[in-house]
């Protein structure tokens, strides 16, 4: 069996994190040309020299973006993300919702008022029904998820002892 070279493990671990840059081929930057350190299929890589030539370099938004393959609309939400986030702030942020946008307080109460009449009502019940009754598609497990969150006990939080000086 061959063993894989050290580009096609890096270019798999940029596409594995989100960060491969889509078209590699249009950097002209000559850091990326002259120095093997700099790799434009990195796209945090750059990202961050796009911003690092304007703020350094003194070179145009124009300039930077072009050279790196991307856009002027590109550099000011690259430079936005890391002024609130430093380097981590150019990091792809996870795609997909990020909570159950679904199961809103309507919907939520409605599960509820489902089962204080009917308590065994089973999950796919539940959901059949908030499709007919609001049109939307749940699954049967976020309706479960749902519930075990609400009724979870909200965790006690403890607060740290301080370290009194002698």
């Amino acid at each position: 069996m061959a063993k894989p070279d050290t580009d096609e493990i890096k270019r798999d671990a940029l596409a594995r994190s989100a960060t491969l840059h889509l078209r590699p081929e249009s950097v002209t930057d000559e850091l990326f040309h002259d120095n093997p350190f700099f790799d434009a299929r990195d796209g945090l890589q750059v990202k961050y020299e796009m911003l690092r030539r304007v703020r350094v370099d003194a070179r145009s938004v124009r300039q930077a973006a072009a050279s790196c393959g991307l856009s002027r609309p590109s550099y000011y939400q690259a430079r936005d993300a890391f002024e609130r986030g430093g380097l981590v702030g150019l990091l792809p942020e996870k795609k997909g919702p990020k909570r159950a946008h679904k199961l809103t307080a309507k919907v939520l109460a409605f599960i509820d008022t489902e089962l204080a009449g009917h308590p065994k009502r089973t999950s796919a019940d539940l959901a059949a029904r908030i499709d007919k009754r609001f049109g939307i598609t749940v699954h049967p497990q976020s309706i479960n998820r749902a519930r075990r969150k609400k009724n979870r006990a909200p965790k006690p939080r403890h607060r740290r002892a301080r370290a009194r000086p002698n």
